[in-house]
């Protein structure tokens, strides 16, 4: 499961990204090339978080599709599938461009009980 590499990196990125403040959720965008499971990444996610202040955290994950080109026809279609044939002619004989970024597109913060007005302890 190469997902738990993912999020090991991106755990120790929000955190140096909330310098301490309460992160509620995060959106990220990952590449079709990297052959993300959503179920697989929810998982190692909390997996990488347990023990850490982003246990519990929100992950948005928005897979980008790679961008197909076909050899033989000349084609070009997006795909979130990293062995898709033309869909044009179907043929196998294509390159593939993109599809393999992950981004921290953002972290969304929670407000803090003691900087609350009104709030009492």
């Amino acid at each position: 499961m190469h997902e738990i590499g993912l999020c090991e990196g991106l755990v120790e990125l929000i955190q140096q990204r909330a310098e301490g403040r309460r992160v509620t959720s995060a959106r990220v965008r990952v590449g079709a090339r990297h052959a993300v499971v959503g179920e697989a990444f929810d998982q190692a996610f909390a997996l990488a978080a347990e023990g850490t202040d982003l246990t519990g955290v929100v992950i948005e994950l928005v897979v980008t599709p790679a961008t197909l080109e076909c050899l033989t026809c000349g084609g070009r279609a997006e795909s979130a599938d990293v062995l898709a044939v033309c869909p044009h002619c179907a043929s196998d004989q294509v390159g593939v461009r993109g599809g393999d970024e992950l981004v921290l597109e953002s972290v969304c913060f929670g407000e803090e009980t003691a900087d609350v007005p009104g709030h009492t302890r």
